[in-house]
């Protein structure tokens, strides 16, 4: 009976294993053809061995411009920015076990698009500046929403909604922060606050690129941690796991990462709503979704950029295609979880 029960439990862990491998790579594979779509499509379409000619340094004749000027920095930040949503987005929902629980709602995003924006119209700053203040005042809005939420015990419910009352607040700063910017500087913050891939340079990624690469093998080594949390804080304890040390660590390495994709992007809506959700439910139970949440951002982000582009009649920045689709998705969700008593 017990050896039944044991291989029954290895058949269905290699299932699951199985599942898991498939999709991440069926991910992967999605996500590099929307980087092939995104170097290939334009006003010209270049042929594929234009393409690879002008990655491996070869001077070719109009597509060395519009692929490796403005095509690859694009795709570069279309990737980068959209991992590091994906892969925040599910540590918080995961951490603080509820979906609602991601940057974007919560208010982090928040803290660093009012950053950013108030360097770009009141200080006039560089990139490098926009980039260190959006990192600053998400970080910022993290501890005073975990500050006020703790009370005499940290609770869930209370975090979300303070988190929600903090964008609320901070979203009207942006607004008056519009409102007694100078003319000429408005243009940028409002194609910065839309989330938009256009004008990316390479000079420009490099931050974000290297604490995507820092910060990332951190996260996953602790996705162990991350999912022993989802089971609840005295489960947590119980089991050995230094709950206060693990979500510090996992914060801060999400906070950075998101908060640099902020900066270099702009707040593109929802990517870190829907990209945790739906790798849970390709990926299924029993292993991280850290990775698969990373590519299906990534997939998220190029597919509404290729949309954005060639789908209607005018250009739609890349944040407005993924406010389009993740707006009814939040309705849904606070529609079941009312019925469930969950809020």
């Amino acid at each position: 009976m017990i050896k039944e029960t044991v291989n029954l439990i290895i058949v269905g862990r290699t299932k699951r294993r199985r599942r898991y491998l498939f999709v991440t790579t069926l991910l992967a594979i999605i996500a590099v053809a929307l980087c092939c779509a995104i170097l290939m499509l334009g006003n010209t379409m270049y042929p594929v061995q234009d393409v690879i000619r002008v990655l491996l340094g070869e001077e070719v004749q109009g597509a060395s411009f519009a692929v490796g000027t403005i095509r690859f920095p694009r795709m570069v930040a279309g990737v980068f920015a959209g991992f590091a949503f994906g892969v925040a987005g599910t540590v918080f929902q995961t951490m603080l076990r509820n979906p609602l629980a991601n940057p974007n709602v919560i208010g982090i995003t928040a803290g660093s698009s009012v950053a950013a924006v108030f360097c770009i119209i009141v200080l006039q700053a560089s990139n490098t500046v926009v980039s260190i203040a959006s990192v600053v005042g998400g970080l910022a809005t993290v501890f005073i929403i975990f500050l006020l939420s703790k009370g005499h015990s940290f609770s869930i419910g209370r975090l979300i909604l303070i988190g929600i009352g903090i964008q609320a607040m901070l979203n009207a700063v942006i607004s008056y922060l519009l409102m007694i910017g100078q003319q000429h500087d408005i243009p940028t913050a409002m194609r910065w606050l839309s989330g938009s891939l256009n004008g990316a340079k390479m000079e420009t990624l490099y931050p974000l690129i290297v604490i995507v690469l820092i910060c990332t093998p951190i996260i996953i080594l602790l996705g162990k941690r991350l999912d022993i949390l989802e089971l609840g804080e005295q489960a947590a304890t119980s089991l050995g796991v230094d709950t206060n040390k693990t979500r510090l660590i996992l914060i801060i390495s999400s906070v950075l990462i998101i908060a640099l994709a902020t900066a270099t992007t702009g707040p593109i809506a929802f990517v870190a709503f829907l990209s945790g959700p739906i790798a849970k439910r390709l990926v299924g139970v029993g292993f991280s979704t850290i990775i698969p949440a990373g590519l299906v951002g990534i997939i998220l982000v190029l597919a509404s950029d290729l949309i954005g582009q060639f789908a209607f009649v005018t250009r739609y920045p890349v944040g407005v295609i993924t406010g389009i689709l993740g707006a009814p998705y939040l309705i849904y969700l606070l529609i079941r979880m009312n019925r469930k008593g969950d809020l």
